[in-house]
């Protein structure tokens, strides 16, 4: 996808400046009454790292967050910055500052005094205070605001002052807890460009709660998802995108074809799977799990990975070596622009192929049979881990 390439190309796995960890969070847990929101959580984020925190809601990835910042205390679990356990650390003593979803501006403050107002606290003299937050305003590019008042400004411009007010006392860690939820989608855009351009130049550790999965995979220089408080895959955009570990991670980020299958082994280097038809495929895997012969096991396709042949044998995306291949009917064909979309019917499966769209693409019709064929080396096989996923929504169905 553009946006994984585009941030592969800006060269942002070099900015992580320091390879020992800012912040490590070692087997964390969370339970509220009887319900466990983090399960063992273990992770660490590296120093001048872009880190986000993915998933749906009530997975846990707000509750690490907030325990990291000192608003809830982990039932067990250490959690550590710069080496040292903060467990016990009142949260106004930890070196970390909060983006919130709400913004939190005051609002009979004007926008230098709110920027401002979190360095009144210390010894600062007044003037340095007011040349901390003028120095602040200006890496958020709002230098002319700073006599207005957080009604005056756009949301756009109130999520700016909010990153000003957070970054003045120069953190060790930022903490965003769904920073861009509440702006219109341009707006939203831009703003991600500008939280790009802000966490390179301070070469601050930033560490975000997202549910939006483009939001994560253009900003991140690694991602955690999160499903029903555990950690399903913790990895660079490109990886989390391309090559899964989980059906959950299949199916949350971006768009798949999840294929339930039993496992049968391992021959020539691959995985060997059954479909329910018998049709044999052959995957690749990165999971650190061992699947035994007769394994219940899923295997993850992306669209575009798909060939679509029709009767006469005609092919788009041209797959090369042997290919898994599949035969159906063609239930539905759209044409998007610069690619053509189709779904086609395997037995009790739905798989959706996108095929670039080019002028020698055969017109077909609704109802006829269609072979679809994949590489291998396409083909991920998938551990199934995340218990809260609806069975009946995954089965063969298609991740939108």
């Amino acid at each position: 996808m553009y946006f994984v390439y585009q941030r592969l190309a800006q060269g942002l796995e070099a900015a992580v400046s320091d390879a020992s960890p800012a912040i490590e969070v070692r087997n964390v847990t969370k339970v509220f009454g009887g319900t466990v929101a983090a399960n063992d959580i273990c992770l660490s984020v590296g120093r001048g790292e872009f880190f986000s925190f993915l998933g749906p809601s009530g997975c846990g990835k707000t509750t690490v967050l907030r325990m990291i910042a000192g608003f809830e205390t982990p039932t067990s679990g250490q959690i550590l910055i710069d080496g040292k356990d903060i467990v016990k650390m009142p949260a106004h003593k930890r070196p970390v500052n909060m983006v919130f979803q709400s913004y939190a501006l005051f609002p009979h403050l004007t926008i230098l005094e709110n920027i401002g107002f979190g360095l009144q606290f210390g010894n600062m003299p007044k003037a340095d205070i007011t040349k901390a937050a003028r120095r602040a305003l200006s890496m958020v590019r709002l230098e002319q605001l700073e006599s207005r008042y957080p009604a005056q400004l756009s949301g756009g411009q109130q999520q700016r002052i909010a990153l000003a007010r957070a970054i003045v006392k120069q953190p060790s860690v930022l903490l965003l807890d769904e920073p861009l939820s509440a702006l219109d989608p341009q707006i939203r855009e831009d703003m991600q460009s500008e939280l790009s351009r802000l966490q390179q130049e301070l070469g601050m550790t930033f560490i975000m709660v997202t549910h939006d999965q483009n939001e994560a995979l253009a900003l991140s220089h690694r991602i955690a998802v999160f499903c029903a408080g555990n950690l399903e895959q913790v990895d660079g955009p490109k990886e989390i995108y391309s090559t899964p570990k989980t059906k959950f991670v299949a199916q949350f980020i971006g768009h798949s074809n999840v294929i339930p299958c039993c496992y049968v082994g391992m021959a020539d280097g691959m995985h060997k799977v059954r479909l329910a038809d018998g049709t044999l495929f052959s995957a690749l895997s990165e999971n650190e799990r061992s699947f035994k012969a007769g394994d219940a096991c899923f295997i993850s396709i992306k669209p575009q990975s798909i060939s679509v042949r029709s009767a006469v044998n005609k092919a788009s995306n041209a797959v090369s070596g042997d290919s898994n291949t599949l035969h159906g009917r063609l239930r539905s064909i759209a044409y998007k622009g610069m690619t053509t979309e189709f779904f086609v019917e395997v037995g009790d499966l739905l798989i959706r192929a996108d095929v670039a769209v080019n002028e020698d693409q055969d017109i077909v019709q609704t109802g006829a049979s269609l072979s679809l064929a994949c590489a291998p080396a396409a083909t991920w096989l998938l551990a199934n881990t995340c218990s809260s996923v609806d069975e009946s929504a995954m089965l063969g169905a298609v991740t939108v």
